[in-house]
């Protein structure tokens, strides 16, 4: 009988890990893996803590979304404050803090440091090329290309300025700054061209000599517009300050 206790006892102990680290099977159909959950993106939500949290807090704060302590705690304020950021902001709006949210708002959800400099926030490189590019495929689909890096670096001026954010994502997502942004073309893929024109833009090429402003001659509506000093035209846009 003891032996029997033995042998039933050792099979246990292989056979609980073994269930646990491998799939289950339930009617016929795989659940995902322990592997597989480690590496789906990580995201923010009612209840997440931790220095991501305090990264949007901050960051929402800024914009004026948000106006609580800054304490990493995402609670009530911070998901109705991302709520209004997701809505005004042509983002799916559910109060979580994925990747889409994440690269409007600046910050890394996978922990990445900041590398400091132009207010980059936790972004990596390619986080700010695939984002310039967005913008700038938005903005400027069917220009020449030296207009569309012309777009990208005035962006880049805007986050060198004082008076604007200090961020690209900031500067992009600053409320009215950018008809893209309002009208959800920030939201399309980017195509080749406009990616490479966010990396010469972020190498130092400024097609704009410096401008922190441009519009549309035959569709801008705002008469301040019309009060900047025009530097150059490339394409259909003006450039100014």
């Amino acid at each position: 009988m003891k032996k029997l206790i033995i042998i039933t006892s050792i099979f246990l102990l292989v056979l609980i890990p073994f269930n646990l680290f491998f799939i289950q099977r339930m009617n016929g159909k795989e659940t995902t893996s322990y592997t597989t959950v480690a590496r789906a993106p990580r995201v923010i939500y009612w209840g997440s803590s931790g220095s991501a949290v305090r990264e949007a807090q901050q960051r929402l704060k800024d914009w004026g979304y948000y106006n609580g302590a800054i304490d990493g705690v995402y609670g009530a304020q911070t998901y109705r404050a991302t709520r209004e950021f997701q809505r005004r902001n042509g983002i799916a709006v559910d109060g979580i803090i994925g990747p889409s949210t994440a690269n409007a708002l600046g910050i890394s959800l996978g922990g990445t440091q900041s590398t400091g400099g132009g207010g980059s926030g936790g972004v990596t490189r390619d986080d700010n090329v695939y984002l310039l590019g967005r913008a700038i495929h938005g903005e400027a689909r069917g220009e020449p290309y030296v207009g569309k890096v012309a777009i990208a670096a005035v962006i880049l001026n805007r986050v060198e300025s004082p008076t604007f954010p200090n961020s690209i994502a900031g500067v992009i997502y600053q409320p009215l700054a950018f008809t893209a942004v309002a009208d959800g073309q920030i939201n399309l893929t980017p195509d080749a061209e406009s990616l490479r024109a966010a990396r010469d833009a972020l190498n130092g090429w400024d097609p704009s000599y410096g401008c922190l402003y441009y519009w549309n001659p035959a569709t801008a509506t705002s008469k301040w517009i019309w009060s900047r000093e025009k530097v150059i035209e490339i394409g259909k846009h003006w450039f100014g300050n």
